[in-house]
């Protein structure tokens, strides 16, 4: 199909960029990437995990040039990330190995290691905090010496590597169904293109790239009622996940560093048929994405135990997730509305205008 060409087309996109570059600056202020890095830690996050490329310095980067705009920064950074090569894929790793900032079970109250709160904003009062609009960088400066003065007590024996999973201990009970091992390689969906059926690598890596509010509401609507999966959540771990690749060596890699990673694992109660009889066993929904996303992990696994089992409501439908979740995908095919459709609708005009003809005369 073609498009009629409007006249001076070039010359008022030109003019539109500048427009574009003069509403970032028209106040005068000043925010640099360095400032962003260090006080925007959700939206830096939330960007890293929906364009899958974990870097802070070029997330804050993205959201500089895109003024805030989440999905244009994703876009952004997703086109970065093309031209990057793939020069390794990094080892299996374990998040019991993570170094734990924040560690949290609804299932247990007591937990091997202990209920690790870290810092969150769910014990805040939603309350907005006006001294904030007068805080300065002195003021920071004093706040930041003052915490890192605080003293640990010498007989405090808290670990924060190497803790044990709470799922270890209901499977050690045999209260959680148990799968034959799997060690297929997963499959990579940014190097070739999804078909379905889907299988649970594509399904998890298309879920932890997805938009973090489309995830949460297909959580959100698994919850209330479309599934009727109501996990508990057995646990939230948020953490420094160290990074290996294997060069020449696989039982001798290399560490390259460690990413910031939050991982669910949660308890959704099932009736299995045994010897004549329903007995009632534990499934695991899994949840992971970049930085510290809680409810989003969360609402990844509740839809990812919903597409494992399948049914009959969107939720469980492979196709309708995976290809709605996807931030670009979405918002790219929202926007191209915005795109000259002339031709089409003047297509669609005429037709009504003789409709409306053929009805008048008759």
């Amino acid at each position: 199909m073609a498009y009629v060409a409007v006249r001076g087309g070039a010359e008022a996109i030109e003019a539109s960029l500048e427009h574009l570059q003069y509403e970032r600056i028209k106040h005068g202020a000043h925010v640099a990437v360095e400032t962003l890095q260090a006080t925007m830690r959700g939206f830096l996050d939330q960007v890293m995990s929906e364009s899958s490329l974990y870097s802070e310095q070029l997330a804050a980067l993205a959201m500089k040039q895109s003024e805030g705009n989440v999905e244009e920064a994703i876009f952004l950074l997703r086109a970065h990330r093309s031209t990057l090569p793939r020069l390794y894929y990094s080892t299996v790793t374990d998040a019991r190995d993570m170094f734990v900032l924040r560690r949290i079970s609804a299932s247990f109250k007591d937990i091997p290691g202990g209920q690790i709160l870290g810092a969150s904003h769910d014990y805040l009062h939603r309350l907005l905090d006006f001294d904030l609009l007068q805080e300065t960088a002195v003021d920071v400066v004093a706040q930041k010496a003052e915490f890192e003065a605080i003293e640990v007590p010498e007989e405090s024996t808290l670990r924060l590597e190497n803790l044990p999973k709470v799922m270890d201990y209901l499977r050690a009970e045999g209260l959680i169904r148990k799968f034959p091992e799997n060690d297929v390689e997963p499959s990579d969906i940014t190097k070739e293109s999804m078909a379905f059926p889907t299988n649970r690598s594509q399904r998890l890596q298309t879920l932890t790239r997805g938009q973090t509010g489309t995830v949460t509401s297909l959580g959100y609507a698994g919850l209330r009622g479309y599934g009727a999966s109501h996990p508990t959540v057995g646990e939230v771990r948020v953490g420094w996940q160290s990074i290996h690749v294997a060069l020449d060596d696989e039982d001798d890699p290399y560490y390259i560093g460690a990413i910031k990673l939050t991982e669910v694992e949660s308890f959704i109660p099932v009736n299995i048929d045994r010897e004549d009889k329903q007995v009632l066993e534990f499934d695991l929904g899994y949840g992971a994405c970049f930085g510290q996303n809680e409810t989003k992990a969360i609402a990844m696994s509740i839809v990812d135990h919903a597409l494992e089992v399948g049914g009959d409501t969107p939720i469980h439908d492979e196709e309708f997730v995976l290809l709605h979740v996807d931030t670009i995908e979405s918002t790219g095919f929202i926007s191209h509305l915005k795109m000259p459709h002339y031709v089409t609708f003047q297509s669609k005009l005429e037709q009504m205008r003789e409709i409306k003809k053929e009805g008048k005369s008759l």
